[in-house]
């Protein structure tokens, strides 16, 4: 494969376009995790799910894993990619994956090169988020109904 980068420095893909993978997992009171971008990355200070770029060559399985640990500590489990979105506005395709939390929440730590806040928050709180990034209520449609799991 022959990698070219953007304008962004991303790596684009064979078919001409950037491929990034973003995660979707909930805590037990089912609030899901957010992030506030930093100010040194595109989009700063929007709302969005942890994600990134995929490497050309890195399935975009191992991406979610690792831009779910480098963006806020975390292991997770990938259960299921429940969504694929191509932006008409520019050349980025998402795939986006509902995944199960392995690390303690508390226990995850935002890399502040990449966030500057985590927030866990209920779907109707994403979704009326004055910050939230375009397109997460398609992602949040996409991701199963998991209802808050009780002691």
């Amino acid at each position: 494969m022959t990698t070219r980068e953007t304008h962004h420095g991303r790596p684009q893909q064979d078919d001409g376009r950037v491929h990034g993978a973003i995660v979707g997992f909930q805590r037990d009171d089912g609030c899901w995790l957010l992030i506030r971008r930093s100010q040194r990355v595109a989009a700063p200070g929007q709302i969005c799910f942890p994600g990134g770029a995929i490497e050309v060559g890195e399935a975009m399985e191992d991406a979610a894993r690792r831009e779910a640990r480098e963006e806020v500590g975390a292991d997770v489990r990938l259960i299921q990619q429940v969504w694929q979105f191509e932006l008409p506005e520019r050349p980025l395709t998402l795939l986006g994956w509902h995944a199960e939390l392995v690390t303690r929440p508390g226990d995850l730590r935002a890399d502040p090169r990449e966030v500057a806040e985590l927030l866990w928050l209920t779907r109707d709180q994403a979704l009326n988020h004055p910050d939230v990034m375009k397109y997460t209520d398609q992602f949040l449609d996409a991701l199963p109904g998991v209802e808050p799991r009780t002691a």
